[in-house]
């Protein structure tokens, strides 16, 4: 047992909570004051019914020893059973800690999908579709991607991203947010448009959404950091080129805003941060910080761009996750095969590097089989829903908005004299 190990996984697992507020802020932000409450609850919601559904089945899906390389066993470690076990460990630290760092990932990458459907679908669907989403597509995906031969067990078999293809994701660019963003899309399609597209939605409180950008920015050294399972030298690598991603993605969304519209804007300013930290989570732990500043700034011009999509395809990505997150994703898992160096933690070349294209396709792989797995799964799953219980509030509802119709706590109280 690695006590330093232990005690810097304890401060990560502080600091993904913390990640839960602040995507709850960063998305109640920007809907209207009708469903800021409802679009927070969302993200509570996504979190609490993961979390279960983590103990009861989900670490042993995406840890157990795996069928084929595409799902883990579900009866292995249901329960957490054997896992509790003091000598029990991963890389030095406890495994019920290793289990809990995880059950975050798995939360909060539901919950990102919300923002696809604020402001026009029900509370209760969306609990549904959170719970079954997680168990046919996160589950799964998260153990092709993370599920290393040996992790949990000394005999152990993994998943295929992982072991076969060896495509490069350190903290979560392809099972995270390629993953969360093909279900938004997916998601959006099956629900429709709202009331409001096409007509600019002004976000009715800005510095809620910077706060909520800043305290997932603070929040992703862990979500990066942590994910190298160690206090040492390559988590403090991937901490810096984290920060510095970030940062030349805000600046390049900024400036292009300021090009496009003659403004930039703080929804802008924490766009930007966000795209540059989704395009840094695979390739954190393979570029050099100069690397990682092509990497945020290439993400942040081109998320941009993407986010305007959705008008000229049609379909309502409310907040643009598909925009960020799978645009994003997808830029910064495809960019480590040009920016990889071995001299980063993952010891490998890419293109600009001498490395050639082997890299590069491996990466394309990954990114194009979890994209159409989770696109087609969750549309699935959502045209289930709205052929059973239903999976749209009614335009009556959507007029009056969620928090009234269906909390009974609205996110301000406002008196007028």
């Amino acid at each position: 047992m690695d006590t330093g190990t232990t005690a810097f996984m304890l401060c990560c697992i502080i600091g993904l909570t913390l990640m839960i507020p602040g995507l709850a802020l960063f998305y109640g932000g920007m809907v209207s004051v009708k469903s800021s409450t409802n679009m927070m609850m969302m993200t509570f919601g996504a979190v609490a019914v993961v979390g279960l559904l983590w103990v009861l089945f989900g670490f042993s899906m995406v840890f157990g020893t795996s069928y084929g390389g595409f799902l883990g066993s579900i009866t292995e470690f249901a329960g957490m059973k054997d896992l509790m076990e003091p000598m029990t460990t991963v890389a030095g630290l406890p495994i019920s800690l290793f289990s809990i760092f995880q059950a975050l990932f798995a939360a909060i990458t539901v919950a990102l999908i919300s923002g696809a459907v604020a402001d026009r679908m029900k509370f209760g669907a969306w609990m549904v579709f959170a719970a079954v989403w997680a168990v046919l597509v996160y589950f799964p995906v998260a153990h092709w991607v993370f599920a290393f031969d040996g992790v949990v067990t000394e005999n152990s078999v993994g998943g295929w991203i992982a072991n076969k293809l060896h495509a490069i994701d350190f903290a979560g660019g392809t099972a995270v947010h390629i993953n969360a963003g093909a279900a938004a899309l997916a998601v959006a399609i099956v629900l429709g448009k709202s009331a409001m597209f096409g007509q600019l939605r002004k976000p009715h409180n800005v510095p809620l959404t910077l706060l909520g950008a800043g305290m997932l920015w603070a929040g992703w050294y862990a979500f990066n950091g942590g994910s190298a399972l160690a206090a040492g030298n390559s988590a403090a690598i991937v901490m810096v080129t984290t920060f510095v991603a970030t940062c030349a993605a805000v600046l390049a969304w900024l400036a292009v805003e300021k090009y496009k519209t003659g403004h930039v804007t703080g929804v802008g300013a924490a766009s930007g941060a966000i795209a540059g930290l989704v395009a840094i989570t695979p390739a954190c732990g393979a570029v050099t910080p100069v690397g990682a500043i092509f990497v945020g700034g290439i993400a942040g011009a081109i998320c941009v761009y993407a986010v305007g999509f959705k008008e000229k395809l049609g379909y309502d990505d409310s907040l643009d996750v598909v925009g960020v997150h799978l645009v994003g994703g997808v830029v910064g898992t495809l960019l480590v095969g040009f920016f990889a160096s071995e001299g980063m933690p993952n010891a490998t070349n890419g293109l600009f590097y001498g490395g050639g294209i082997d890299q590069l396709w491996r990466q394309a792989v990954a990114a194009g089989a979890v994209m159409l797995y989770s696109f087609a799964v969750a549309f699935a799953i959502a045209y289930v829903i709205k052929k059973t219980m239903g999976i749209r509030i009614s335009p009556e509802e959507e007029e009056k908005g969620i928090d009234s119709t269906f909390h009974r706590d609205s996110a301000y109280e406002l008196e007028f004299a």
